[in-house]
């Protein structure tokens, strides 16, 4: 028996993928809209304070054609709301990116 040992993080810019980051490296593409929700639209994702579905992310209707991974993922973080990903201008890098802007506006000549 196979244990999966997989425990990279699958969070990214305050999404949590979870398990679908695997699957959809191991899709083939490109992958029309239609199939994608059909596959895995009831897959839940993680946001800061809530989760829902890809379903309900990317929308029922979408013409659209994924080329890779990359593609769905971007598609999600753009449709994914600002307060899904946290405080704007917040970056889990550590320090906030528009106070540093402001002291260098005020260093400046």
């Amino acid at each position: 028996m196979s244990e999966n040992n997989d425990t990279r993080d699958t969070r990214e810019q305050g999404i949590e993928f979870g398990s679908l980051v695997e699957k959809l490296e191991n899709e083939s593409y490109p992958i029309s809209h239609e199939e994608l929700l059909s596959r895995y639209g009831d897959h839940e994702i993680e946001l800061i304070d809530e989760q829902t579905s890809l379903r309900t992310i990317l929308g029922a209707e979408n013409e659209r054609e994924y080329a890779d991974t990359e593609g769905v993922r971007q598609a999600i973080f753009s449709m994914v709301s600002e307060d899904a990903v946290g405080r704007e201008g917040y970056s889990d890098r550590g320090g906030n990116p528009s106070e540093a802007e402001n002291a260098a506006e005020e260093e400046s000549f």
